[in-house]
Parts: C-alpha cells; structure tokens; sequence
C-alpha cells in the first residue's frame, strides 16, 4: 500500500466537486479536475498577502461584529485597509476603555432615496467623519437609512427627505453641507425647519444665519488630512508625468461650463465624467490628474472643503475659484492654489503647469498633510455627547407600535417603516420569516428601534415589492398578513408578470403570478381556511421595465392593491358550506359540580 502524501490546503481556497487533488493548493486559488488544476486566483496577488496576513476569522468575535460589513464586501486593497484601520481603531478604544465609561457609540446614517446615485458622494465626508470621530475614542458605524436607538446618529444628506417625527425616538444629529442663504441651494422649508429644532454641525460660517440665531450653537467640521486614502500600495505618478491636464468633476451648469471654456480657451484640456463616478472609481482619476478644478455652481460661492480636503487627501493639487463671498478657513489659504475669474486667463496660459507652479503644488500638499484635526473633533465629540445627555431626557423610550410593514426589505430600506426581511446581512429592522406562525401578540428587540410590539389588527400598510414571486409558503405569508392588518388596512403588492421574460430572469424565483394569482385571497379564501376576514381586489395595473404604467402587452411587472375587508354573513355561509367538515361550536356540557 503506498504511504499517504501529507497535503496543504490554503486558507480560501475553492476545490471544484469530484476533483483529485494530488499537490498542496495555494491560499485563496480555485482548483478543479481529475488530477487538480490550477483555474486562477479568487483576487489579485497584493490582495492575497493581504487577507493571508490578516486572518481574520482568528480574531475576537466583538472585532469580527465590528467589521463584519467589510467582510461581505468583495475584498480589495481599499477594502482590507479600512478593514485593518477599524480594528486598530476597535483595540485603541478597548485598551482606553474604563468599565465605568464605555466610548460614546455613534451611527453615521447617510440618506438615499431610492436608486439615487448621488448620495455616493456623502460616502467622503462620512467616512472623514468615521475616521476623526474614532480617533478621538468613540465607536463609530455608517449605515444607509438606518438609524439606532442606542446610539447617536449624525445625519448626512437631510435636504433629501427626512421624516422629522424620527427625532422623537433617536438621537440626531444633522450635518449640513448645503450652500445655505442668498444665491445658495434652494433648500426646502421642511429641511431648514428641521435644522431649525435640531443639532446641526455644519462646515461654513455663513450657513448657520439661514436656519438658527443661536449659530455659536453650531460647531463647524474642519476637513483636512484623510489618511485612509494614501495607500503606499498604490504608486502616485510624479505630477509632470500625470495624463490628465486638469480634473473637473461635480454637479454642471451654465456657469461651470463658461469657466471650463475660458479654461480651455488657454489650451488646457479639462476632463470632465460622462456619467456620474464616486468612489474609487472616481479617485483613480484623480490621482491620474495634475489638479483638480474647483469652481463655484452658486452665487454664494462658498469653498468646497470636502471636495479640495479629499483630493488633497489623494495627492492632487486643486486650484480654486475664489468668488467675492469666498472665505475659507485660514488654514486652506496655503493649501491650493487660487484664481479668480478675472484672472482666469493670466493664471492658466502664465502659471499653470510651469516648474514653479509645480514645485508650489507639491509644498501645498505637504503642508496640507501635516493639519490637524484631532482638536476639532473632539470639540465635536463633547457637543454630541452633551446633546444625546439632554436630548435623552425627551426621547420615547416606550416599546414601538408600528403602524407600516416594509415586507422584504432588502436594498431598499424605508425609515419610518418596520423593515422586515429573512436575511440578516440585509440588515432589516427585525430578521423575521412572516410565513411561519407568529404567537401574537409578541416584542421582538432591533437594534434599530428597541423593542417592538408586532400585533393582529395593528398595520396600516403592509408593502411588498418583488418579495411573493421568492416565498415557498405563499399560503402561510398571506395568512400572516392578513392578521397584522387593520380592517380596511392595505396590501400593496409589485411582481413580475407571468407573461414576461422578467417571471423567470431571476434563479431565485419559484413562481409566477398573473391575473388570476389572486383569486384565493379574494373570493375562495374558505379553501385557504378563511374565515371572518378576506382580501378585496382594491386595483391592479401594469408597469413596464421602467416601472412605468403600461398596457398588459408591455407589462413586465404587476401591481396589486389588496384591502383587508370583514366577510359577510353570506359569504361565511358558504365558507361553512364549503368546509372539509362543519364550523361548529364544541358544545361540551358544564363541567358537574
């Protein structure tokens, strides 16, 4: 008998079904066949060293919960940096950490409607936020739309829609980064009343004026050196060398494309995005750039602290407008470079791109790495402990009674609902399967809201958008809901439509659902065991691939709005008619005394 060969298996590594494998198999490759091949790598190899170093299912289990966002991520040299950068921040907290006084817990919540790709841009400043606000000791998460009871949350993109009454629950606080008053971003009365009545930290002095009288009550955001985003794995060409001219990104308009044009009329090419880019994507422009071009969309012309701080952050020097109202903090003055539209012309054809313009970008960068801004941000850290210490005095500690059911939430998270899902990693509200019995009345705790009351006659609304075309106990889910609604409460429903290709595009789905899906939960609801309560068919429609309302030939999905009615005494007969056997009382005599 031959002896047994010892084999090394890599961490990572994925071996295909029915493979022999007859040598050792490196970490994190994919291996398959009859003798086992090599097919290719899961990542790049830098990435590989990098998860092989870091091994993170060694760590404790509190810095695993810590980062266990990241983990589900695909993994990339970004991604595991700001892995190993939360657990550092995770160990100096832990090694400060007094038993009586644990850090200040804050949640950075970044609003984005539905499918809107912008609020990618909140995703700089709420990361500078992470960053800062950990280094000064507090234990700091960003999430999308979600808010926690147990915690602080410092708000980030407000003016697109916040529900106010939110506030009587958890703690928030509202950064603004809107261009406020005359000439500035049109905010809506709604947004410049809640920041009115509530905690704002802002990034420009002359902002506060447009919503409070009490701005020495509003501490200002200081955005300076991200350190996160200079990677010694990533080479940065000298500036000389760099392909792009100058960089130009951001929101257009009229008067933006009229500097460009002047720009260009130097005979500088301006690259501009065709499409919107935000993250890395978009920083692997800018660090191909000489500069990036700073120039004012509002009258106000406030200076864009965000955008110059992460460019600079990157290693790319901005030049900036500087209009009439512009007045930056003083510690920017000597960290870009300045033109205003009047010399615009004298400094791109006489200035930009000569060795001494060069030579003062490159001080300019370094003199910006060394600001910083640890002092500022514990100031911050004081004033939202302070808040949250009085605020809690008026928050509603009281279990929630929710009213709206957001029915399979996934990417798409409504604040003010409670989000229910079977999938933990969508972080719902409360991870909960609807299709199996529920003992009603019950509290459920989320860390979102505290503790929950989930009752029969207790919603409004229940909403589920492409959830019934996944759900194996179709029956048991619309049993449930059913019994959450309130008389006359509403069940919206959106599904692929069973004559389009869109019934069968997704492999998860286990059925199709036409116009005739519905028949059971309306009329013959005795065969599902119904009986005092029914669906009525409150309307249906079409929507094509665009979501849009549409004639049944072009629908690709169905819209469905079910109301919960009582039955009537002659619908109830004939559920008694139509039983497997009779609804009757028990009739047991009284027990003999």
């Amino acid at each position: 008998m031959a002896d047994a060969i010892a084999l090394t298996i890599g961490d990572g590594a994925v071996i295909a079904a029915n493979s022999v494998v007859t040598k050792n198999i490196g970490a994190y490759e994919i291996h398959g066949g009859n003798p086992a091949k090599i097919i290719r790598s899961r990542f790049e190899e830098k990435t590989v060293q990098q998860l092989k170093k870091l091994q993170w299912w060694n760590l404790p289990k509190e810095e695993i919960y810590q980062i266990i966002n990241q983990l589900c991520s695909q993994p990339n040299e970004a991604s595991i940096s700001e892995i190993n950068s939360s657990i550092q921040s995770e160990r100096i907290m832990h090694q400060n950490r007094d038993a009586n006084h644990p850090p200040t817990r804050i949640n950075i919540c970044i609003i984005q409607p539905q499918g809107y790709i912008h609020s990618l841009g909140l995703l700089d400043p709420a990361r500078y936020f992470r960053h800062q606000l950990r280094s000064v000791g507090a234990s700091v998460s960003i999430t999308k739309n979600r808010l926690h009871h147990d915690a602080i949350n410092i708000i980030f993109g407000a003016h697109l829609g916040f529900d106010h009454t939110l506030t009587q629950r958890h703690s928030c606080i509202f950064v603004n980064l809107e261009q406020l008053g005359a000439g500035g971003y049109q905010a809506s009365k709604d947004y410049i009343s809640l920041l009115g009545r509530s905690a704002v930290i802002d990034y420009d002095v002359e902002n506060p004026p447009a919503y409070t009288s009490h701005t020495e009550d509003v501490p200002l955001a200081h955005f300076v050196k991200a350190p996160y985003l200079s990677q010694e794995s990533i080479s940065t060409l000298p500036l000389e060398e760099r392909p792009i001219d100058l960089l130009f990104f951001g929101s257009m308009n009229e008067r933006r494309k009229k500097i460009i044009s002047a720009i260009e009329a130097q005979g500088i090419t301006v690259s501009v995005f065709d499409k919107p880019l935000y993250g890395e994507e978009r920083d692997s422009f800018i660090r191909q750039a000489k500069a990036v071009l700073n120039c004012h969309f509002y009258e106000s012309s406030r200076f864009e602290q965000v955008r110059v701080s992460h460019c600079l952050s990157l290693g790319t020097p901005v030049i900036a407008e500087r209009g009439p109202n512009t007045r930056p903090a003083s510690f920017y003055e000597e960290a870009v470079s300045w033109f205003t539209e009047e010399k615009l012309e004298e400094f791109f054809s006489s200035c930009f791109g000569t060795p001494d313009w060069y030579a003062a970008a490159i001080q300019q960068i370094s003199y910006f790495e060394q600001l910083d801004a640890s002092e500022n941000f514990s100031e911050i850290l004081e004033f939202a402990t302070g808040y949250q210490k009085e605020n809690k005095r008026h928050i509603n500690q009281n279990t929630w009674i929710p009213n709206k059911i957001n029915l399979g939430s996934g990417k798409d998270y409504k604040p003010g609902w409670l989000n229910i899902d079977i999938l933990a990693r969508t972080e719902p509200d409360i991870v909960l399967d609807l299709s199996k019995n529920l003992n009603l009345p019950t509290i459920i705790s989320s860390k979102h809201w505290g503790m929950v009351k989930i009752d029969s006659f207790q919603f409004d609304i229940i909403y589920a958008n492409n959830v019934l075309e996944h759900v194996p106990d179709l029956v048991g889910l619309m049993t449930q809901c059913l019994h959450l609604l309130k008389e006359e409460g509403t069940f919206e429903i959106e599904v692929p439509y069973e004559k389009s290709l869109t019934a069968w595009q997704d492999p998860t789905h286990i059925r199709a659902l036409n116009e005739n899906s519905w028949i059971y939960y309306t009329e013959w609801f005795w065969y599902l065991g119904w009986f005092e309560h029914r669906f009525e068919m409150q309307s249906s429609s079409y929507l094509d691939q665009r979501l849009q309302p549409c004639n049944r030939e072009q629908a690709a999905f169905m819209k469905v709005c079910l109301k919960k009615i009582r039955t009537s005494p002659h619908e109830r007969t004939v559920a008694r008619t139509m039983q497997a056997n009779w609804i009757i009382p028990d009739d047991e005599p009284p027990a003999s005394t």
